[in-house]
């Protein structure tokens, strides 16, 4: 009987540890730089529909199915999906647009688990062209807190996002 509530004792002890340390909140971003001029990147930026040319997540899953609300480019327009294990379902809406400088968005995932994140793509003018940086935080809740210990979301998600990127600058280059 001690034995049992001593491991029991153990193991909450680890978890309140676990806890602590746990990262809080996460932060990833890639940039790559675009030789097109600014307002023609962010013209091409701030309609979600555009993102299905570029997203590394249409290529994990082509057959994902998508809906739309509102005005494409404009504040509250929602891209909803329903896709595979890959992408999971959720929607991402259009929270604020600072013409040529951020397209702001929300990012509300429901599969595989449930979590909100704030997105943008910002861009600035460098002398090469278009400086385009693709990135998204939020706070890590529990207990995704804890499974954040063992995974890394710069490395897990950075290399979607420079897929990405890559091919955007692809498109925007031709």
């Amino acid at each position: 009987m001690y034995v049992f509530l001593y491991v029991v004792i153990a193991l909450l002890l680890l978890l309140i540890i676990l806890v602590l340390i746990a990262t809080k909140s996460y932060n990833v971003s890639r940039s790559i730089t675009v030789n097109k001029s600014l307002p023609d990147v962010f013209l091409y930026l701030k309609f979600l529909k555009n993102q299905d040319n570029w997203s590394p997540w249409e290529e994990k899953d082509p057959n994902m199915n998508k809906t739309f609300t509102g005005k494409d480019g404009e504040v509250g327009f929602v891209s909803a999906w329903v896709g595979n294990k890959e992408v999971g379902e959720g929607e991402q809406e259009i929270t604020g647009i600072v013409e040529n400088i951020v397209v702001e968005s929300q990012l509300r995932f429901l599969k595989p688990f449930k979590s909100t994140s704030d997105a943008y793509l910002k861009v600035e003018e460098v002398k090469e062209g278009t400086k385009v940086i693709w990135g998204f935080s939020g706070k890590n809740k529990f207990p995704v807190s804890i499974v954040m210990l063992f995974m890394n979301m710069d490395k897990a998600i950075g290399k979607d996002f420079e897929f990405g990127l890559n091919k955007l600058k692809g498109i925007l280059e031709k």
